[in-house]
């Protein structure tokens, strides 16, 4: 059976299930408020000038979608661009139509340009006039913090919103509208609740890439069976998609199990399989944020000092992997991984915090020495406030031997420096400082 028949247009299916009206938007409730701008845009009652609008967020959120819906609905003509392919000429030209169209309809057209982040200072500096002017609605789409990609004049003139990705109940409910509108699978397809989790998993959040997923497989399941309607399992989908089916329950004992092992793999400096179960998480549809933030609880309480870098190259990662999303996110996912796999171990600043947690809980405080109290404020100093502190600059070793905790605890001592990369300079410091300080001490002997 041809893809054609599958459905009653001759269209991708991500394109014959695009929303027609901006309540069928699925996820983006926040950003369609009453009142709200993307509302007040698609309102065709209004006739004033309309706040241009940058759509901001992840591929498969409804970019391109609520631009179309909301032309439509404000009975605005739609004008369409690409980043990608226009140049400053067609900005011009397209700018020059729209005046032309909204001296005829008393309406500034729509303009959506897809991709706004591609567009050069030069391009963006020749769109600027005909949004500062009111010639055309901007509607803008980037997967780029805009803040970054748009210049300021532009983003001035314009309203951000921000769309969220999609989550697993909003791309389930895209999916089941397909299978049962007449635009869509039209009835003739069930899917094994199997399938739809795996498709849901591997589409990331993207709701265009699991109606794609959903073509694919029902095609597969086509060429298989006559009967209608017919099934998509797990295995059309795994077929249709040319990969393995990964096994990974988000809320069960997989997504634990998995991340444990990789965690574990880390911690015990073994690279390749930290690998494996990272390849596993991104092929299963794991969110790539979790795992980000997992590595950087993990480059704290296995790696600590012995490699000071290890945090900060961790939360770089996160943030990396925010900005670029994926599949690209795998690489620096990837870099952080092995770095973090090969790097010396430490837990000391792990045990120390959790020691002096445990210390304070068994009752283990008392007053914070008067010498090291806040002298600044009205009366302090009568209190005797600051009293005695001695400014540890104003010795040559940096260091001052003076009681600096609370009296009950004197002497305790939970950071226990390891002998593992940098942390072998950091024992030898601070066995030194322990000295100087303990003179302190001996001083009251």
């Amino acid at each position: 059976m041809s893809s054609e028949h599958l459905w009653s247009a001759p269209v991708p299916l991500a394109v014959a299930m695009r929303p027609a009206h901006l309540d069928d938007v699925v996820g983006q409730d926040h950003a369609l408020t009453p009142g709200s701008p993307l509302r007040k845009l698609a309102d065709s009652t209004h006739r004033g000038v309309a706040n241009s609008v940058i759509l901001w967020g992840p591929p498969g959120t409804g970019k391109t979608t609520l631009a179309s819906v909301v032309a439509r609905s404000s009975g605005r003509k739609f004008v369409e661009l690409s980043a990608v392919t226009a140049g400053v000429k067609d900005v011009r030209e397209v700018l020059d139509s729209a005046r032309r169209e909204g001296e005829i309809s008393g309406l500034a057209p729509v303009l959506f340009l897809d991709e706004i982040h591609r567009f050069s200072k030069a391009q963006q500096d020749a769109l600027l006039p005909g949004v500062e002017n009111g010639v055309v609605v901007l509607v803008a789409a980037t997967t780029e913090n805009p803040s970054f990609s748009v210049i300021q004049p532009l983003l001035s003139r314009s309203i951000m919103v921000t769309l969220k990705p999609l989550g697993p109940a909003d791309i389930a409910l895209v999916m089941d509208r397909a299978l049962a509108d007449q635009r869509g699978l039209s009835g003739e397809y069930l899917l094994q609740d199997e399938a739809k989790e795996m498709m849901v998993r591997l589409s990331g959040g993207d709701a265009r890439k699991a109606l794609t997923a959903l073509e694919a497989s029902a095609m597969v399941a086509a060429s298989g069976s006559e009967a209608r309607p017919a099934m998509i399992t797990e295995e059309h989908v795994a077929q249709a998609l040319d990969r393995a089916i990964v096994r990974y329950d988000h809320n069960g004992d997989q997504h634990y199990d998995v991340i444990s092992a990789f965690i574990k793999s880390v911690r015990g400096s073994d690279a390749d399989a930290a690998l494996h179960y990272l390849a596993r998480m991104i092929d299963a549809g794991e969110d790539p944020r979790f795992i980000a933030r997992r590595l950087i609880i993990l480059a704290s309480e296995d790696i600590g000092l012995a490699d000071p870098n290890a945090v900060t190259l961790a939360v770089q990662v996160a943030q990396a992997v925010a900005l670029i999303g994926m599949p690209e996110g795998r690489i620096p996912l990837s870099q952080a991984t092995i770095y973090l796999a090969l790097a010396p171990k430490s837990n000391a600043a792990y045990v120390a915090i959790n020691e002096a947690q445990d210390r304070i809980r068994q009752g283990g405080f008392g007053e914070v020495p008067s010498a090291l109290r806040d002298a600044h404020y009205s009366g302090a100093k009568t209190l005797g406030h600051g009293a005695g502190y001695r400014y540890p600059h104003d010795n040559p070793a940096g260091i001052e031997a003076q009681h600096y905790a609370p009296e009950p605890i004197r002497g305790e001592q939970y950071y226990r420096p390891s002998s593992r990369g940098f942390e072998a300079e950091l024992e030898k410091r601070h066995r030194a400082i322990l000295e100087i300080l303990a003179q302190a001490a001996n001083k009251e002997v």
